[in-house]
């Protein structure tokens, strides 16, 4: 097995720890708030207030369940369109109270029904990714699992972009991937080889901003390290954002994600 497959398989482990399990033990007085305000609750997105550290924060995670009747309620993770515009709203509200926010990236990617696209999944998404980029509070966004495609951008536009040691990132499944480009969805090791996925790969191009290591043998394997190893990243991460303005975050924020994919200077 290479070690993106390897990665990926870890990613997707069924033991390990998803959004809720890491505000459990890391956030204090979690509040989660609910609703778009437009059509429903997405449970594939958790949200609300809370305290790290002591300091007040919103934080917003991609959900997947753990058994077969949570994962038909969180929709395996997969967010609609009402779920994207709930972390907007959850956001917008963080912004006028001035409260950094943290968002956990663990998606195969955003819900492809025809009910989401009929209720504007595209757009939803789109929207996310213009605001978030104009928030005037610290953003930090971390992958704990799977970073799949834009179901998980729309989450991902921040100052700080952090990926757990066994996480993966890309643009596409390795399964959808190999059947795109090989037309056999069973060459997914060698796709996910390709799309170059890992944490260590999207680190040298600079798309992350560090790893944030895991206990030995993965998250799943020791939890509450996880979630010391996260907390502190995140609370270092906002300790060096907090000496910046509003204005100057949202500019911090434009340029770092203007400058992926260049990789030539004049």
């Amino acid at each position: 097995m290479n070690p993106s497959w390897a990665r990926v398989q870890l990613a997707r482990h069924p033991k390990r720890p998803h959004s809720l399990d890491y505000i459990n033990k890391i956030v204090e007085g979690f509040q989660e708030l609910h609703g778009d305000r437009h059509y429903a609750d997405d449970a594939a997105i958790v949200g609300g207030f809370g305290f790290l550290a002591g300091r007040p924060v919103m934080i917003i995670g991609q959900q997947k369940g753990r058994d077969t009747k949570q994962k038909l309620i969180r929709n395996f993770g997969m967010p609609k369109p009402e779920g994207y515009r709930k972390a907007l709203r959850l956001m917008r509200l963080a912004d006028k109270f001035r409260r950094p926010i943290l968002t956990l990236l663990d998606t195969p990617g955003a819900y492809p029904g025809i009910d989401a696209e009929e209720r504007g999944q595209a757009e939803a998404i789109a929207l996310n990714l213009r605001e978030m980029a104009r928030l005037q509070v610290p953003v930090i966004a971390i992958v704990i699992g799977e970073g799949g495609s834009g179901g998980a951008l729309g989450l991902g536009v921040a100052n700080r972009v952090y990926m757990m040691e066994n996480s993966v990132y890309s643009v596409i499944s390795p399964e959808s991937c190999a059947a795109i480009i090989y037309r056999d969805a069973s060459h997914a090791a060698k796709a996910a080889e390709a799309l170059r996925l890992t944490p260590d790969d999207l680190l040298k191009l600079g798309l992350i901003d560090g790893i944030i290591p895991e206990p030995g043998g993965g998250a799943q394997d020791d939890p509450d390290g996880a979630s010391v190893a996260l907390a502190a990243a995140a609370t270092h991460a906002l300790d060096e954002l907090s000496q910046m303005d509003g204005p100057a975050l949202a500019a911090h924020r434009y340029d770092k994600f203007r400058q992926m994919g260049s990789f030539f200077s004049e």
